[in-house]
C-alpha cells in the first residue's frame, strides 16, 4: 500500500484530491498539510511513500520546501501537484528534488498513475509538459529571460506579481526589506522591466500567473 501526504492549502482541494485517490485500491491519504510548516512536521513525525505537494503553500513553500524535504528524508519522493502548466515551474522544481510534476487540471487516472511511478522511484511529467520541459533542457540558447533567473529570484519574482509587498515578502521568506530589494532589482534587470506593472504584464504573457 502507497502511503501518501496530501499537501495543499485549500481544504477543497485535500478533499478532491481524496476521492480521486479513493478510486485506487492500492494508495491511502495517510496524512494531510495545509502549509510548508505542517508538511515538515509530518514528514518527520511519520513514515510516507509519496507526497503530493502544491507549489505555492503558505509559510514555505516552492523550491525552498522541496530541498527542506529532502533534507528531512532523503529519498522520500515529492510529486509536485501545481496550477502552473508552464515548463519553467516543472524545471525548477525537478532539479530540487521533485520525482515528478503535474498540472492541477490532469484526470484522475493521470494522477494515480504518476503516484505510482514515482512511488516506485521513476520520475514522471505532465504529459503536456514533456515536450516544452526537454526543449528547455536541451535548448538553453534563446530561452525566455525568466529562465536565467536563480530560484530566490523566481520565487520573488513570483509573489510581487501575485500582489504581495516587499515587507510582506521579506517576512515570508525569512530575509530583510533590504534583501529582498536587492533581489526584485537584479531580476527586473534581467527581465528588462522598471516597475511592478511591467512585471505583471510579463508573468501574463508568459504564463507565469493566472488570469
Amino acid at each position: 500500500m502507497i502511503r501518501l501526504l496530501i499537501a495543499d492549502d485549500h481544504a477543497i482541494v485535500r478533499e478532491g484530491l481524496k476521492q480521486m485517490i479513493a478510486l485506487a485500491g492500492d494508495i491511502v491519504v495517510a496524512g494531510e498539510a495545509a502549509d510548508g510548516y505542517e508538511v515538515l512536521e509530518q514528514v518527520r513525525r511519520q513514515a510516507f511513500d509519496v507526497v503530493s505537494l502544491d507549489m505555492s503553500m503558505p509559510r514555505l513553500s516552492g523550491v525552498d520546501l522541496i530541498k527542506r524535504i529532502k533534507l528531512e528524508r532523503c529519498g522520500l519522493p515529492i510529486l509536485i501537484l501545481s496550477m502552473h502548466n508552464e515548463g519553467q515551474f516543472a524545471m525548477r522544481a525537478l532539479k530540487a528534488g521533485a520525482s515528478g510534476y503535474l498540472t492541477k487540471d490532469s484526470d484522475p487516472e493521470t494522477l494515480i498513475a504518476a503516484i505510482r511511478k514515482v512511488a516506485a522511484g521513476r520520475k514522471f511529467i505532465d504529459p503536456t509538459l514533456v515536450e516544452e520541459v526537454v526543449f528547455e533542457t536541451v535548448l538553453s540558447d534563446g530561452q525566455a529571460p525568466h529562465g536565467l533567473l536563480s530560484d530566490r529570484e523566481f520565487q520573488i519574482f513570483q509573489l510581487i506579481v501575485s500582489g504581495k509587498g516587499l515587507n510582506d515578502i521579506a517576512a515570508q521568506l525569512s530575509l530583510s526589506a533590504k534583501t529582498v530589494s536587492t533581489y526584485k532589482a537584479r531580476l527586473m534587470q534581467k527581465l528588462g522591466v522598471s516597475n511592478n506593472a511591467d512585471l505583471v504584464r510579463y508573468a501574463l504573457k508568459h504564463g507565469l500567473i493566472e488570469q
